[in-house]
């Protein structure tokens, strides 16, 4: 009767196991790029917005705002943790 019980947990143990290394893995990982990625964000850069707007990094405010200028005299200021998608031509580093 005992070995039945632990038998029917089988099933769920591995569908958690799978769930972990196909979905919530990546996402751990992706979510600590996009953080590095943010975190080293210096003026010149080529940013991409979550909205889609492509713009040059102006100036950085704070740890929480940078100033993007997406056209000549257009210039705004963008939460870095969420309003910054991605880089455009990010330079290869060396190791």
């Amino acid at each position: 009767m005992q070995n039945s019980g632990i038998g029917q947990f089988i099933p769920l143990i591995l569908i958690f196991v799978i769930f972990y290394f196909f979905l919530i893995r990546p996402q751990q990982k992706k979510v600590k790029e996009h953080k590095a990625m943010v975190e080293n964000l210096k003026r010149g850069d080529d940013v991409v917005t979550s909205a889609g707007i492509i713009g040059k990094v102006e100036r950085i405010i704070d740890n929480e705002k940078i100033e993007v200028s997406i056209a000549e005299n257009v210039k705004v200021e963008i939460i870095k943790a969420t309003g910054i998608q991605g880089l455009l031509k990010t330079p290869e580093v060396k190791k």
